[in-house]
């Protein structure tokens, strides 16, 4: 029975290792592919042409630097969440080794005044009633037995309290590196806001001029397009919930006011919107409709940082014009989990997430699908 128990435990694990190994590989090929269709795109002739690639690397770098100040914060909390709990231990340990002290200095000064050690060898050397003698004794015994257990006592409590002092010191020296981090990542997103404000001020006039321009906008959709069709070729996402059976049970990703329905004509190309925009304040959190994994995270022409959530089964949720990416390619997500922070990166005017669901590459209508697809959500 027990070898029958340890080679079904072998046999699980195998299973979990191949698993692991599998999605490994799955993301790594995942990788290697986006990174040619970006060459690909990066090397065609009317890519460099576009004004809005002067924004791509200070729009990668501040998504990149909120995401580390993001994490870095995290740490930082649980860092002092360790601290204050290591601080607890360590009042809590040196009230304990006062408490020894004193109970020893209390003994010592009780055989000091008694003269313990004096008294037992005159109990030897006397003759005395036997039953009272082994009394003493017994006593003499006790008193002896108490003051070595108060020393060993007073020596592990010594010991334990260096050993919270310096996790207490460590702790703290790993919380004033990760201020110090934070700080040096602070300056860097401010240089990279600094420099994309200044290329927005350069390139104001022929943004506002390529928002007009029909070939550009198709050319932006043709990339999306692009882009979704070769990651439905690498999807394997599945969570177990079919994406089907939420239909009606979406709640929109971000607090604000759908500005621009699917299918509505944009008044600056008469183009079809493919998605929804969703007029909202900067830096508000940007949340996961439903549960998969994150199968694009990077910068994207026309749509600023953009992340692509792949829910399985042919479904896949947009989100764009984002500042921050808080997930990376590869990430587990599920339903609710904030995963980007709005923004107007990607050379829009306003700030608002511009939000897609596809099936099998093609874009539908998020209007049946959301619960409150009108005025503001939550």
């Amino acid at each position: 029975m027990i070898r029958g128990l340890h080679a079904c435990l072998l046999a699980v694990f195998l299973l979990s290792a191949s698993a692991h190994a599998s999605q490994e590989s799955d993301l790594e090929k995942l990788r290697h592919r986006l990174a040619s269709i970006q060459r690909d795109f990066d090397q065609a002739s009317e890519s460099r042409s576009e004004v809005t690639d002067a924004l791509r690397d200070s729009e990668r770098a501040i998504s990149d630097s909120n995401r580390n100040l993001s994490q870095l914060t995290h740490q930082q909390r649980a860092a002092e969440r360790d601290l204050e709990r290591l601080q607890q231990r360590h009042a809590v340990l040196n009230a304990d080794y006062k408490k020894q002290q004193s109970l020893l200095g209390r003994l010592l000064y009780q055989q000091y005044i008694g003269g313990i050690d004096q008294d037992y060898l005159k109990l030897l050397l006397n003759s005395k009633e036997p039953n009272q003698l082994a009394r003493e004794l017994r006593y003499y015994d006790y008193i002896a037995r108490e003051r070595a257990n108060t020393l060993q006592k007073l020596r592990d409590g010594l010991a334990e309290l260096q050993a919270a002092t310096r996790d207490t010191q460590a702790k703290q020296h790993e919380i004033d590196a990760l201020q110090s981090a934070e700080k040096k990542e602070l300056a860097k997103l401010e240089s990279e806001q600094d420099k994309r404000r200044q290329a927005l001020r350069k390139i104001a006039q022929q943004l506002k001029k390529q928002q007009h321009e029909i070939a550009r906008l198709r050319r932006n959709e043709a990339r999306l397009s692009k882009l979704v069709d070769e990651l439905g070729q690498l999807s394997t996402s599945s969570d177990g919930t079919s994406f089907k059976t939420l239909k009606g049970r979406l709640v929109l990703p971000v607090s604000g006011t759908v500005s621009n329905r699917f299918g509505s004509r944009r008044t600056e190309s008469n183009l079809p919107w493919t998605g929804w925009f969703v007029r909202a304040a900067a830096r508000q959190p940007v949340l996961a409709v439903a549960a998969g994994r994150v199968v694009y995270a990077d910068w994207l022409r026309g749509f600023g940082n953009l992340l692509i959530i792949d829910h399985g089964q042919g479904y896949m949720s947009l989100y764009g014009n984002n500042e921050t990416l808080y997930k990376r390619l590869g990430d587990t997500i599920q339903t609710g989990d904030i995963v980007a922070s709005v923004g107007n990166s990607g050379g829009n005017v306003e700030s608002g997430l511009y939000f897609e669901l596809r099936y099998k590459g093609s874009p539908f209508n998020p209007d049946t699908w959301i619960k409150h697809p009108r005025g503001k959500s939550r």
